[in-house]
């Protein structure tokens, strides 16, 4: 039974229902989630509370500090935490691992920007300046597909501003948040600073109408992202909460084959699909279509798909749960009942020495359509949509007809047709000859329309005003005569 870190000690959950954690590769249980509730997330709520006054009044220095040994412990440990959860290649889990340092990184350098501005004599004597604050307790809701990095999209940056800090990990994954809970701790983390709740549904909601909770973060659907900005917003908190997508990358008639073709496939198979920043459509302008499905069914066909905790050849591992691979599958069928054309099909896929695994092969859908279920809704699973248009313009229309913002894709050697794209789209990332436009830790991760929920995003310094309040402070002196001081004077310089 997986147990809760709440106020600097592992504790026993009092939840009396249990979720089964497996490995997906295998279906062999390796540990059960307790499915806790209000009772749950108020104890680390209490917990938080009672750490925020001195961590609040730690120098930012000294905050920042912790974060430079957390991410010395977690460099060292990244071998071992990449092999906790199962279903990615090691690569990509290193390389999840590297991404969730990179906002760690940026949290030790956070007293560049915590500064405030100052601006001397606006008038009459009076000088401005500004002080951040931070908010209180903070809370974060993570998904299951990026167990390591997510949760460092916000708790890094929200602890070294002054907060406290609660994390609610997916409860289909909980081994890799625990063991992060761990090397905070070592790291010198007071206790109470950061604290770990189980749970799924009724979890969340009880962190969402908790009155001293002050701002959420959530990852996930779209549908549950604007249920989580409504009901936080609603009970007075801030909330920055990240749905889902459909990405497309555009591949223009002189774009480099090798490397496009490359790039499709890195991004749409990488880590089964099973992220919101995987190209979802590729769009083909005028007749590079056929060599470009030539190749990419040729390379997709060859994807070796396997457990990847005992083949290292597999380059393509377990989705998350049969739950999920049902749903992949039956995506599949709603395609061929749309009309697109299978062009290679995932379903075919065998692994023998893991029968029992959520296994599905890279499939490949021709001639979608834009208002076509599997072109509109988010899949997130190794399944690529190709649509075929004439010319930029088109491709362009059709890409903003998807309800979601959050990335769009060129592959081209013209700088016009990047230019057009890069204007147009309307999507928050912009990936020109890259296939997975995911920012660094020190820019923001900036969704649009049904991928993003709030006003600040993650990371960056937009994350850092999210997790901090501003004071104005005006502020003049007066000598024993009553006059403003420094008035009339010459030589200032």
């Amino acid at each position: 039974m997986c147990k809760e870190f709440v106020g600097g000690t592992w504790v026993e959950s009092g939840a009396s229902e249990t979720f089964p954690v497996t490995n997906s590769s295998t279906g062999a249980l390796i540990a059960k989630t307790p499915l806790g509730g209000a009772a749950e997330v108020d104890r680390a709520v209490q917990a938080a509370l009672a750490a925020f006054p001195e961590w609040a009044e730690t120098p930012v220095v000294k905050r920042t500090q912790v974060m430079f040994r957390f991410k010395q412990l977690f460099e060292a440990h990244a071998d071992e935490i990449g092999w906790i959860e199962h279903g990615k290649t090691h690569a990509e889990a290193l390389g999840e691992i590297r991404r969730g340092i990179e906002v760690v990184e940026m949290a030790c350098s956070l007293p560049l920007a915590y500064k405030g501005e100052t601006l001397a004599n606006v008038g009459g004597g009076v000088d401005y300046e500004t002080h951040r604050y931070p908010l209180g307790v903070c809370a974060a809701i993570a998904p299951f597909n990026f167990p390591a990095m997510i949760p460092m999209w916000s708790l890094p940056i929200a602890v070294t501003c002054g907060n406290t800090f609660i994390l609610k990990p997916s409860h289909q994954v909980p081994l890799t948040a625990m063991r992060e809970m761990e090397l905070l701790s070592e790291a010198g983390l007071p206790p109470g600073v950061v604290n770990l709740v189980h749970g799924a549904r009724e979890a969340s909601e009880a962190l969402l109408v908790h009155p001293d909770v002050r701002s959420i973060t959530f990852v996930g659907s779209t549908a549950v992202a604007e249920s989580i900005y409504k009901t936080g917003t609603a009970h007075g908190k801030r909330v920055q909460s990240a749905g889902g997508a459909k990405n497309h990358l555009v591949v223009m008639p002189d774009a480099v084959p090798g490397p496009t073709v490359d790039a499709i496939m890195s991004s749409a198979f990488g880590s089964a699909g099973e992220r919101c920043m995987a190209v979802a459509t590729v769009i083909a302008v005028g007749d590079v279509a056929e060599p470009l499905l030539s190749a990419l069914r040729e390379k997709a066909a060859a994807l070796k798909v396997g457990p990847t905790d005992i083949d290292e050849t597999a380059g393509m591992g377990a989705l998350i749960s049969h739950a999920h691979l049902e749903r992949i599958l039956s995506y599949i069928d709603i395609g061929v009942e749309e009309g697109a054309t299978l062009l290679l099909d995932g379903r075919m896929v065998k692994v023998d020495n893991a029968q029992e695994g959520a296994f599905v092969g890279a499939s490949i859908f021709d001639h979608v359509q834009p208002d076509m279920r599997i072109a509109r809704e988010e899949i997130f699973g190794p399944v690529l949509c190709v649509m075929r248009v004439p010319d930029l313009d088109t491709a362009i229309d059709w890409l903003n007809r998807n309800p979601h913002g959050n990335a769009a894709c060129i592959f081209t050697q013209d700088g016009r047709a990047g230019r057009e794209l890069r204007r147009h789209a309307r999507c928050g990332m912009i990936g020109i000859n890259v296939g997975v436009p995911a920012p660094m830790g020190f820019f923001p991760f900036t969704g649009w329309s049904g991928s993003f929920f709030g006003d600040l995003h993650l990371q960056g310094l937009e994350g850092m005003a999210f997790f901090t309040q501003q004071k104005v402070i005006m502020k003049r002196w007066f000598d024993s005569e009553g006059s403003v001081v420094d008035k009339d004077r010459s030589g200032w310089v």
